[in-house]
């Protein structure tokens, strides 16, 4: 009668995972690249730290063009001319006549956008009876309608700074009774407020609040 063989049963070894893991991972991983990986982790849980706004550089003025607005009607002035005034032009009554041109000019485009809004939508009632057409077209609808909003509130703002180039308070400070700044102003026609003081306010916003 055969017997079967027997076999000897070995004891498992016990493991230890945490070293094992370390012996598997840590060679694998030259330290440069285990370091940018923790450094990688913890930039990602980090909270963003406030960066501070950047310090506002004055545009440069061209003294070819310094005199031009003598000579210039206020629709033919450019933007370069305009900053080329002596700031003690500041706001007279050239430069206050270019804005308002400037500032009608975007009143303008916003109606003329608010007319083709209307046209479109009207145009766009037909039934489309594809699902995904028809949500594409709601969707393009909603964002033009979220578009003609802001211009809805920037409207308001034009007309706002049109009224203020009337009463004389047009290109200065709200808080601080400053010059805004040509160059602000060409880029912003209807801030209200002159750089130092926008800034000292959206950290006061960051910091407290609405």
């Amino acid at each position: 009668m055969q017997t079967s063989p027997r076999y000897t049963s070995i004891p498992a070894k016990s493991v230890r995972p945490s070293s094992r893991l370390a012996q598997l991972t840590v060679p694998s991983m030259a330290p440069t690249v285990a370091s940018t990986a923790a450094k990688s982790s913890y930039m990602q849980n980090a909270p963003e730290p406030m960066i501070a706004p950047p310090p506002h550089v004055a545009a440069k003025k061209d003294p070819k063009l310094a005199n031009n607005w003598k000579t210039t009607p206020a629709d033919k002035l450019t933007d370069a001319e305009v900053m080329a005034m002596p700031d003690s032009e500041y706001m007279n009554e050239k430069q206050t006549a270019f804005f308002r041109l400037k500032l009608t000019a975007l009143k303008q485009d916003m109606l003329n956008n608010a007319g083709e809004t209307t046209e479109h939508l009207r145009e766009d009632t037909v039934v489309v009876p594809d699902p995904a057409d028809r949500a594409t077209i709601e969707e393009e609808h909603a964002l033009e309608l979220r578009t003609r909003d802001r211009e809805r509130k920037l409207l308001k703002k034009i007309e706002q700074s049109i009224n203020r180039i009337d009463a004389g308070d047009y290109g200065y400070c709200d808080e601080t009774g400053e010059p805004i700044g040509v160059g602000r102003l060409l880029a912003r026609p209807t801030a209200t407020l002159s750089l130092e003081a926008q800034q000292r306010r959206e950290l006061k916003q960051k910091m407290f609040g609405d």
